[in-house]
């Protein structure tokens, strides 16, 4: 069976989503961190790699070098003096600078202004203008963003940035960094979301202000959280469901929205803990672990 036009946008957008919604999850899942405004970081990958491939005419795989770069100083600038903040100061911080970079991009030439920028080639140039061949070639960067995010996540760093999450002050006693570890963490997420901007720009081929507002920031927090904050494969399945839902209730016209909100909610209160929430392992193994000490750990098991 042949897939239509229409199926294969929609899937190809679900999974540039689930991309962007793993990359918050390394931001709020892994470290704890609450971030409003994760689709700056999106704004700033498309917009990067848009001008460049626009005035340079090359394909936008060869901006990726660029867009990296772009957002890690995205990520420093704006992580740098506000990562010391905790809790609400953090969210406000992080939803001005959604909003700046959003304004920003309505005002500057450069950028197009209100319009946006138009035009933009292919991922490749023009060598993946068929939709099927776009879809899989997506699906597969996709695919290997999602299994280095979670091998992140088991990893050393990815471990303190667990602990971090748990226990702040626990943390920062036990001899981790810990606003070097949450650096580190809102840095990593700025660069999925930088290169999932790329491959927004590649699907649209057109940019502007108005696809990086607040409420896309909130779409992929809400995929975070109904699927299982810290759990990739958990983020993944609510990824695909906040992105998936709207296009199923579509009939209902102007009320989709509204029973997509009511559905959300009746999960909140049914299963708090999202779809698959993480399972941790042992606390003890855990702690002792992220601080980098083991030694203690037989003698806890034995006791």
């Amino acid at each position: 069976m042949t897939a239509t036009p229409y199926a294969l946008n929609v899937m190809t957008s679900a999974a540039v989503f689930v991309m962007l919604t793993v990359g918050l999850n390394i931001v709020v899942g892994y470290c704890g961190l609450l971030d409003l405004g994760f689709a700056a970081f999106l704004a700033v990958g498309a917009y990067v790699g848009g001008v460049l491939a626009t005035r340079l005419e090359i394909p936008l795989v060869a901006t990726v070098p660029a867009v990296i770069l772009a957002t890690v100083v995205a990520g420093v600038v704006i992580g740098g003096p506000t990562l010391r903040l905790r809790s609400d100061y953090l969210a406000i911080v992080t939803l001005g600078f959604g909003e700046i970079i959003r304004i920003v991009a309505n005002n500057l030439d450069i950028t197009g202004g209100p319009s946006g920028i138009y035009g933009i080639p292919g991922l490749f140039g023009d060598t993946l203008s068929d939709p099927v061949v776009f879809y899989y070639t997506v699906l597969a960067i996709v695919s290997l963003a999602v299994l280095f995010s979670a091998r992140l996540g088991t990893s050393r760093i990815g471990r303190a940035w667990r602990f971090v999450r748990e226990d702040e002050d626990a943390a920062e006693a036990s001899g981790i960094n810990t606003y070097r570890v949450k650096l580190a963490a809102y840095v990593a997420g700025a660069v999925w979301g930088g290169l999932s901007g790329v491959l927004f720009a590649a699907q649209l081929s057109a940019i502007s202000p108005a696809s990086f507002t607040f409420l896309q920031s909130a779409l992929v927090l809400m995929a975070v959280v109904l699927g299982g904050m810290g759990s990739t494969r958990g983020v993944v399945v609510g990824a695909v469901v906040i992105s998936l839902l709207p296009e199923v209730l579509r009939d209902l016209a102007d009320y989709r929205f509204f029973v997509f909100g009511v559905l959300l909610i009746v999960m909140m209160l049914l299963r708090p803990q999202g779809l698959w929430p993480h399972r941790s392992r042992e606390p003890d193994d855990t702690v002792a672990r992220s601080s980098g000490d083991v030694r203690d750990l037989p003698a806890k098991a034995e006791a």
